[in-house]
């Protein structure tokens, strides 16, 4: 009987009707009395008929229905302060206590190697159409499991926009049962029993498919081939062409879709776009009907769409027959916070990419004049700086909401891997918030540099980029200089700004 329904004693209080899954990790259970109490599981001492429950094992923990168990720990506010205030310098304090100062955004609790599913959670939710459509989704509706994952995602942005450390860690639990129910591949035990490391960019596609059957595009703005959120924000186009090598055969040409682009790692390989450049003409082998057999066909691949957010997978893992494992290639591949897909775009779509392209120019020109001309001044006329109303051009073309109409795109966050194979080793999630950066490890939230994050690259064992997420780049533009304009307000429905006279 893996599911029970107990009753918690801690301290004067009792919470009865607790329902625990013993096929989860006793972590995952510590988790839901940290959500309930708010004493962290490092202080917790959970007892039941006697016996304590360890980490890594129920062993002779049994529970039943109705079991009373007692928990033991103080919360960390509940430890007694030092009589006299000291100054604290950032310097000196600890992760917790400069979480606090900067007013940094909560973290997730690692249930057991579970950083793969927080670093995932943590990159996706930088994507505010994504994250808007969430808060907004209806749980009622929810039926089967990628419903079941939806809506444990909703929860988990829910409580990651202000619901505590509590209400992260008991959703951060939901998360992962509804995980294991998607994909049951992601419960495997390792050796110690205890849960196994998972491949984060597996992580990302299972989540990425719940949402994309579950989370319709926003009103107005649904077409025949972007009915999801997902398909609308993240989904791209590719025109392709097969040119037969060995026969004079005319070419065949399709479209495929794509919600994320590889970057194949290979000697000649050092930076991003040169990664994405040999991806997007390959040699390949395929029937042939001129021939009769296999034959060498050049395949030749232009984006005719791009995506508002663009996910990138540097491919860096390969499978090792002899050790049976999904070894890590460590080579240092430098990827920009600024990246241009122009020359990857179909001739069609780099035509319709140059007015907005050309409106990114005049702005860059014109701040280049504004700054010489200060330059001109007198030390105290460079002073007399005038505010002006700034106003944001749409990122999307008119009758394509949820594209990239100029094919510029900021780096918004890199979902990084330490370790040699994609089943040990640790995740890590870099977002970007307004001009900072965040190291989101975990529970663990940190602020770093633009420098830090540009040296993810590879090159050694430390943390390396796996997945890179683009948003698309913003023109702000003062507001007297566009009388149509679009402004970009806080929106919670998840629909799309509209235009402004």
């Amino acid at each position: 009987m893996p599911k029970v329904s107990i009753k918690i004693k801690w301290g004067k209080e009792l919470y009865p009707g607790v329902e625990v899954n013993t096929d989860d990790d006793p972590v995952v259970f510590k988790a839901q009395i940290f959500a309930l109490t708010g004493v962290q599981p490092e202080r917790q001492k959970v007892v039941c008929k006697g016996i304590t429950l360890k980490d890594d094992s129920w062993g002779n923990f049994k529970l039943t229905n109705n079991a009373l168990v007692l928990v033991m720990g103080s919360k960390e506010e509940d430890v007694p302060a030092a009589p006299v205030e000291q100054t604290r310098f950032v310097e000196d304090m600890n992760e917790s206590e400069l979480a606090s100062a900067l007013d940094l955004p909560e973290g997730l609790i690692n249930l057991g190697n579970t950083c793969y599913m927080n670093a995932t959670v943590q990159c996706l939710k930088t994507v505010p159409e994504l994250k808007n459509a969430l808060l907004s989704y209806d749980k009622s509706s929810t039926s089967g499991t990628a419903g079941d994952l939806t809506s444990a995602l909703s929860e988990t942005m829910t409580a990651l926009d202000g619901g505590g450390a509590g209400a992260c860690a008991g959703a951060a639990a939901r998360l992962l049962r509804a995980l294991h129910a998607t994909a049951p591949r992601f419960a495997e035990r390792g050796p110690g029993g205890g849960l196994a490391q998972q491949d984060a960019s597996e992580c990302w596609t299972e989540i990425v498919r719940a949402l994309q059957q579950r989370l319709p595009a926003s009103p107005g703005s649904v077409s025949a081939d972007r009915s999801s959120v997902v398909e609308q924000y993240f989904g791209g186009t590719l025109d392709v062409e097969l040119v037969c090598t060995e026969a004079d055969e005319p070419p065949s040409r399709s479209k495929e879709s794509f919600l994320q682009l590889s970057c194949f790692i290979s000697q000649d390989v050092k930076y991003l776009q040169s990664g994405l450049r040999s991806k997007m003409s390959e040699q390949i082998t395929k029937m042939s009907q001129t021939l009769g057999r296999d034959a060498i066909y050049t395949k030749t691949c232009k984006i005719s769409r791009l995506p508002a957010y663009l996910t990138v997978q540097f491919v860096r893992f390969y499978y090792k027959e002899k050790e049976a494992i999904n070894a890590k290639i460590l080579k240092d591949v430098k990827f920009p916070l600024d990246l241009d897909l122009y020359e990857l775009c179909s001739p069609e779509l780099q035509e319709r990419l140059a007015p907005m392209r050309s409106k990114f120019k005049e702005l860059e020109d014109a701040n280049v004049e504004s700054s010489l001309s200060v330059r001109n001044k007198s030390h105290g006329d460079s002073n007399k700086k005038e505010s002006k109303r700034k106003a944001v051009l749409p990122y999307w073309f008119e009758d394509d909401i949820g594209s990239n109409n100029s094919g510029y795109y900021r780096l918004q966050a890199v979902l990084t891997h330490r370790g040699r194979s994609s089943s040990s080793g640790h995740y890590v999630a870099w977002v970007s918030r307004g001009s900072t950066w965040l190291r989101c490890d975990d529970d663990a939230v940190t602020p770093v540099t633009e420098e830090e994050v540009l040296k993810l690259s590879g090159g050694g064992d430390w943390h390396c980029a796996y997945l890179l997420l683009y948003g698309p780049k913003i023109l702000e533009i003062p507001d007297e200089e566009e009388p149509m304009v679009t402004e970009v307000n806080e929106d919670t429905s998840g629909n799309p700004p509209t235009a402004l006279a």
